[in-house]
């Protein structure tokens, strides 16, 4: 009789038995990227306090302050705030600084110049590049995105790079990225030059995070269908034609 421990074959349903090259769930990877409802919130606190006060406060504003400079003070310690509190909980703190450094910044050039539009300026500019880099690094066959995704959900892995279908999937989404990114800032740099500051801080604020979540989310979609392609190459055809999904047992 043999005394050869059987080998346990993993449970579909016991998250412990995953696959380590099966992908998280969409949500969990949406979340990754993201840094969670929790940094989502946090990253977008700052940008929304200066964005809604500085209209609502008087020019005169309070005390030894402006309407503009209270309003900068009050983002700029929220920004402060929330990368401490993280910090103060041992929470990931790389969302909060990259907003802290951001907000202070603007903050900075807003001050000095007394004109609230620069608030927005090193964004613009930020902005503006990141659109150039994605978009080029794509036409070089090293799309951003992909070195993202190789991060995200291989663990580094290089592999992706000899998968051809999926570089070319990856590299319309960097492109895609890119795109939005320069019509984005675009819209921005004409608000600037409008001296339009109250339009250019809501273009901010609904161009920011709710454009980066759907960006996100049909990243993961599209390269999730790549790879479930890739698993069954017969799924496209079968999408088609409509024809019923071969059973497997």
């Amino acid at each position: 009789m043999s005394t050869e421990t059987p080998t346990r074959k993993p449970d579909p349903a016991d998250g412990n038995d995953r696959d380590p090259d099966e992908l998280p769930p969409f949500t969990e990877q949406l979340s990754q990227q993201l840094g969670g409802v929790k940094g989502v919130v946090e990253a977008a606190v700052p940008i929304t306090l200066f964005v809604v006060l500085n209209p609502l406060l008087p020019d005169a504003g309070f005390g030894p302050l402006s309407g503009l400079q209270w309003a900068i003070v009050v983002s700029a310690a929220s920004a402060i705030a929330i990368a401490a509190w993280r910090a103060v909980r041992k929470e990931p703190v790389r969302h909060a600084l990259n907003g802290l450094f951001g907000i202070a910044l603007g903050a900075f050039l807003a001050w000095r110049s007394t004109d609230a539009r620069n608030f927005y300026l090193p964004g613009i500019i930020q902005g503006g590049i990141y659109g150039v880099l994605l978009i080029v690094s794509a036409l070089v066959r090293h799309p951003i995105i992909g070195w993202i995704y190789a991060v995200v959900a291989q663990g580094g892995k290089k592999e992706w790079r000899e998968n051809k279908p999926l570089v070319d999937v990856l590299s319309r989404i960097t492109i895609l990225w890119g795109i939005v990114f320069l019509l984005k800032n675009a819209v921005r740099t004409w608000l600037y030059f409008l001296d339009a500051d109250d339009a250019l801080g809501l273009v901010t604020l609904l161009g920011g995070w709710p454009v980066t979540i759907a960006l996100t989310a049909f990243t993961i979609w599209a390269v999730r269908r790549r790879m479930r392609t890739e698993e069954d190459p017969h799924a496209e055809a079968r999408r088609g034609t409509g024809a019923p999904r071969r059973l497997e047992y």
